[in-house]
């Protein structure tokens, strides 16, 4: 039996007793010192060669200093990043889906170093300077949050501040892996605003989904010990910081007793069909979303097992806008990743947004009279609300009807080129179930006010949400456990949002009416909704921008620079719809043609004009504005054959005095 043969029999058992074996006993069985010697320097090479912080990996032993609680993204970057034999993190298809380089250009990698949450919280605290501590050290806990519970925990600083973030390799590591992987199971899901759960007597742990685990590499190069947690894959995992509540103050900062939902994405997620009651579909399931590939999840061990489903971590979002804004701005922010990595994000996130978002439905209720009427469905796909996450991101519906020869009869929703939307109020623009006027707009959004009424977005202000009309999840009730946190407000007298055809609860959609008027056209438009999706809307930049510090004044100078495009998340298309206008001459032309019948089983009908009118030209159009057929009349009496199709067909009949359009039915 050949060697290669015989090794491959016995790994699999050797490995499985090996993981029983001390750790101070393992690291002779695998390496030799050459072997780490080498692998050292490939940590060096990878980023480790500077002096070690918070976090970093010693470039001399490899090992975190035990002071350290979590370990930084690169000293997992050895093992979970590329591997260029290509045996580890590669698919069936040969596609390279190694964890740190996904990961690295996501806003979670990002989040301590993105510059506008680094304006806003300097922005608060110009606001509000009494509160300056205790308002970052509440920001840094979700956007730094291995570098805020190190020095909680093991430091007991009171306060983790920006300065303390700016020089803190662990900090700025933003959401790391530890991060996520190393919170312990107790308390899941009832966590919120920060407060996260690290078990300080068995921190030095990595959560995974795997019941099989080769302790070794991760105990003998990061000291730390990777274990199954069945809870890494539970929605709970992310309530700590995707539920957030502030308490409000008023404009001379004193506290309201009042508190602020700031946002509850979780709990949005509790009020659905994808809860763990029912389709139990996990955050995780679509920002991770798993591949059946069996991958190899550990670079430099041959013999390992390849794992499946694997969870992508691309960790894909909304925020096309930062993601791009972040690339141009890599090495002023000191950010790591390549634009290529940012690339890949950004598009896994229009994959996001543009095919797990929203469906459309566009129809025509009545082309004919001086008013022409359509609906548009619109269809949350997402586990949340969309648009859910920080206040300031919203989505509105662009509704335009043209001509065919591209006149532009009406025109809602349009952007102007300093981003802002043509017809919003000043204030904040109030749910729409019909829109009739070019200056209304229908944006699905928070506004918070503050407590004399007026829109803020000065976090602390926030005293309550004067209108919440984003669209919510399938499966959201208004008597569900959670609507407290998650509540609809400002729809007015809406019977359509959320709500099935019986009018019970729970459709995640949203139904709006356009009455358009007519402006005396007859003839064919073409109808064009679109939804367009915007995270950072002037509105909510301005009055950060009417402030000075450096982290404002640096965030200012990029998004002056930036591509600042709304992104479009779905559209809807309606061509050659025919409509017809009530003209003056109606009357008197309504009584000299007669069609008859307008109830036809077999399709044929007859049109006659009488008096010494002439019957000029007749066209078919169905019920979806498509034109069906022409005829020449030869009489002033004329036989007609309908589709063989049934349905609703309108017959327009020009005479010398003018048209007549007509409805019939063929059964």
């Amino acid at each position: 039996m050949k060697k290669t043969t015989l090794l491959a029999l016995l790994a699999p058992p050797i490995i499985a007793s090996l993981s029983l074996i001390p750790i101070d006993n393992q690291p002779a069985k695998f390496h030799s010192e050459a072997e780490l010697a080498s692998f050292r320097q490939l940590q060096i090479n990878s980023g480790h060669g500077h002096s070690p912080r918070f976090g970093e990996t010693d470039p001399v032993r490899g090992i975190i200093d035990s002071n350290i609680l979590f370990p930084t993204s690169k000293s997992c970057n050895g093992c979970h990043g590329h591997d260029p034999n290509m045996i580890a993190f590669v698919t069936s298809t040969g596609e390279d889906v190694n964890i740190y380089d996904d990961w690295r250009s996501t806003m979670m990698a990002n989040s301590a170093r993105d510059p506008f949450w680094r304006a806003k919280v300097s922005h608060e605290m110009l606001v509000n300077p009494a509160h300056s501590l205790e308002l970052q050290d509440k920001c840094t806990s979700c956007h730094a949050p291995a570098g805020h519970y190190q020095a909680k925990l093991k430091a007991q600083q009171p306060h983790y501040v920006l300065a303390d973030l700016y020089t803190d390799s662990l900090g700025l590591d933003g959401v790391t892996c530890q991060a996520c992987h190393a919170q312990s199971p107790k308390g899941i899901g009832t966590l919120h605003s920060g407060a996260l759960h690290y078990d300080t007597n068995y921190i030095r742990v990595a959560y995974g989904p795997y019941k099989f685990v080769f302790i070794p590499p991760m105990n003998n190069f990061v000291g730390v010990t990777p274990e199954f947690g069945e809870h890494i894959g539970n929605a709970g995992l992310c309530a700590g910081c995707h539920t957030l509540l502030t308490n409000s103050v008023d404009l001379n900062g004193n506290n309201t007793g009042n508190t602020f939902v700031e946002q509850a994405t979780y709990h949005e997620w509790l009020n659905s069909r994808y809860d763990e009651t029912h389709d139990n579909i996990s955050c995780q399931s679509c920002h991770m979303a798993q591949i059946p590939d069996p991958v190899v999840i550990s670079a430099n061990y041959l013999f390992l097992f390849a794992k499946f489903p694997f969870g992508l971590h691309e960790l894909a979002g909304a925020n096309v806008s930062m993601l791009k804004l972040m690339k141009e701005n890599r090495e002023t922010l000191g950010i790591d990743a390549e634009a290529s990595h940012f690339d890949s994000t950004i598009s896994a996130t229009l994959r996001m947004l543009q095919q797990k978002t929203l469906d459309l439905s566009l129809k025509v209720e009545d082309a004919s009279g001086d008013s022409m009427h359509f609906s548009l469905r619109l269809q949350n796909k997402a586990g949340h609300k969309f648009p859910s996450g920080y206040p300031a991101r919203r989505a509105w519906v662009e509704f335009e009807v043209k001509t065919t020869d591209g006149q532009t009869l009406f025109h809602s929703g349009k952007m102007n080129p300093d981003y802002t939307i043509a017809g919003e109020n000043a204030n904040f623009e109030p749910h729409h179930s019909v829109i009739s006027s070019e200056d209304q707009v229908q944006i699905y959004e928070m506004v918070p006010v503050d407590i004399w009424g007026n829109f803020t977005n000065v976090l602390e202000r926030c005293f309550m949400a004067i209108k919440d009309n984003r669209l919510t999840p399938q499966g959201f009730t208004t008597s569900d456990p959670a609507y407290d946190t998650t509540k609809i407000v400002g729809l007015g007298n809406d019977q359509d949002f959320n709500r099935f055809e019986n009018q019970s609860e729970g459709s995640g959609a949203d139904i709006l009416h356009f009455k358009i008027p007519n402006q005396q056209f007859t003839g064919q438009l073409n109808i064009k909704a679109n939804v367009w999706y915007q995270s950072l809307p002037p509105k909510w930049m301005d009055p950060i921008f009417a402030f000075s510090s450096p982290e404002i004044d640096a965030f200012k100078t990029m998004y002056e620079q930036a591509d600042l495009s709304p992104t479009l998340i779905a559209e809807a298309r309606l061509d050659s719809v025919f409509v017809s206008s009530v003209s003056v001459q109606q009357a008197v032309v309504e009584s000299i043609v007669t069609i008859a019948p307008t109830l036809s089983t077999d399709g044929k009908i007859d049109i006659t004009v009488n008096g010494n009118a002439r019957l000029l030209k007749i066209d078919v159009w169905n019920s979806a504005g498509n034109h069906q057929s022409t005829l020449k009349p030869s009489s002033s009496k004329m036989p007609l054959q309908l589709p063989a199709t049934p349905g609703i067909y309108y017959i327009a009949v020009d005479t010398d005095r003018g048209r007549v359009v007509r409805k019939v039915v063929k059964l």
